[in-house]
């Protein structure tokens, strides 16, 4: 059973939630999927099942079509979260990087209909988690970067600076339509560079300068 982790490897001491996820964070990475700049953040979910430790081998369920890669920088909550709190990141308890795994082909066809998305981004072991860094708290001045390397290439390069809402702003939207409880995480948005993962590719995620995270993908047909 996913548990979350600290980067010591101790287990973190709060039971595990929902992920509330941001999508079209970084203008760039809309405009590289033709979709418009949002007005406002778009939020959707994963549940607990669809955690997994970003670890070897990462296994990709292939007969749900082609898996594509979205790093995203990931904000653990530690105390909760809703539309009365005044300084939300005060109760942000940890950070981490992760990978928001999307069935691309599924989430256009379900776009195109006027479906919900939820097949393509809440799937099982779609949500792939480094372990956790522990802050007390952030501040709205803090710049936090991350890196997603495939097969030694980089492809991705998230700063917070660059986001079109801000991690201060994102808590406070979220919290107006869903209570974040101590144990959710908030994945903040991916920026440009998205793409299909393949059976044996070696994947690397890497916060701000701390030692990289590896992982292999191994398919299952």
């Amino acid at each position: 059973m996913y548990q979350h982790l600290w980067e010591s490897g101790d287990a973190v001491a709060l039971e595990v939630g929902k992920a509330v996820c941001v999508g079209r964070n970084y203008v760039a990475h809309a405009k590289e999927l033709n979709n418009p700049i949002p007005d406002s953040p778009l939020l959707f979910i994963k549940p607990a099942s669809a955690f997994c430790h970003f670890q070897s081998p990462l296994v990709l369920n292939t007969t749900l079509g082609e898996h594509h890669y979205e790093a995203e920088l990931v904000l653990l909550v530690g105390e909760t979260i809703d539309n009365h709190t005044r300084e939300p990141l005060q109760h942000i308890c940890g950070i981490a990087t992760g990978l928001d795994l999307t069935l691309r082909e599924l989430q256009s066809k379900l776009k195109q209909q006027g479906h919900p998305w939820e097949c393509a981004k809440a799937f099982d072991n779609s949500c792939s988690l480094t372990p956790f860094r522990a802050v007390n708290g952030l501040d709205e001045n803090n710049v936090l970067h991350y890196r997603f390397w495939q097969n030694d290439a980089l492809k991705q390069h998230g700063d917070s600076s660059l986001m079109i809402f801000s991690l201060s702003s994102l808590l406070t939207e979220i919290s107006r339509y869903f209570t974040l409880n101590p144990g959710d995480i908030v994945m903040t948005g991916t920026p440009q560079g998205v793409g299909a993962l393949n059976e044996g590719d070696t994947l690397a995620l890497q916060l701000q300068d701390a030692p990289r995270y590896s992982a292999t993908i191994s398919v299952r047909r």
